[in-house]
């Protein structure tokens, strides 16, 4: 049963408001929009993108219902902290994952997620949290007041590895769903975040690409005079 189904079994309806991330894709605020509930915005945990409890905890209201969680780049959310707040609060909580891959595909995408964070320099690492699966190898290009993490995508492609930006735009600011809320883990992990090549089928050769043409690169990286 997708989000909507979920939803709407749970009785969730237009008197309603549902806590949703906004770090992602607008499908999620999409399906609490098509029950006839409105969207509502909480920030994230900037280690694991995914909802911090405090956050949401924050933005509950009388009319709140439910949470749906989003388990972001195969890092799991803290549903134990939200389903604890869900029982307190009498929320729903509903939990979504990007995706699940077989147990050897995941334990080979760790093994190349071990091999660049022991290696790669001048970016912002994930942190490795428990069972994370690296769905997606998520690091961080600070700005120091200019576009660094755009800049360093165009130099890493021209090096010949392919990277991309896992969220170019928040939903908050999607015309459709937009929200004036302040979510400044959001806006920074928008700004900052950028995929690097993980799966589980890259050789050591390539793997090692990746960490030349991104540590070749750190001068980007240095504050502005």
């Amino acid at each position: 049963m997708g989000t909507v189904g979920m939803l709407r079994a749970a009785g969730i309806g237009p008197a309603d408001e549902v806590v949703v991330p906004a770090f992602g894709n607008p499908e999620v605020a999409e399906a609490v929009i098509q029950t006839g509930a409105t969207p509502v915005y909480a920030d994230i945990d900037p280690a694991t993108y995914c909802l911090n409890p405090d956050f949401v905890d924050a933005v509950v209201g009388p009319r709140t219902a439910a949470v749906v969680v989003v388990h972001r780049f195969g890092r799991p959310a803290d549903v134990a902290r939200l389903h604890r707040l869900g029982q307190r609060r009498g929320l729903l909580v509903i939990e979504q994952s990007e995706s699940d891959a077989p147990y050897a595909e995941a334990e080979r995408r760790r093994a190349n997620a071990a091999y660049l964070t022991a290696r790669l320099s001048g970016v912002r690492t994930p942190e490795d949290g428990d069972a994370h699966t690296y769905q997606q190898y998520v690091v961080r290009v600070p700005g120091n007041g200019r576009p660094d993490r755009d800049a360093f995508a165009r130099a890493v492609r021209a090096r010949g590895v392919e990277c991309r930006v896992p969220v170019k735009t928040p939903v908050h600011r999607v015309p459709l769903f937009r929200r004036d809320v302040c979510l400044p883990e959001t806006e920074r992990a928008a700004d900052e975040t950028l995929s690097l090549p993980v799966d589980a089928s890259l050789t050591r050769r390539e793997l090692q690409r990746v960490v030349s043409a991104c540590n070749a690169l750190g001068g980007l990286l240095q504050p502005a005079f």
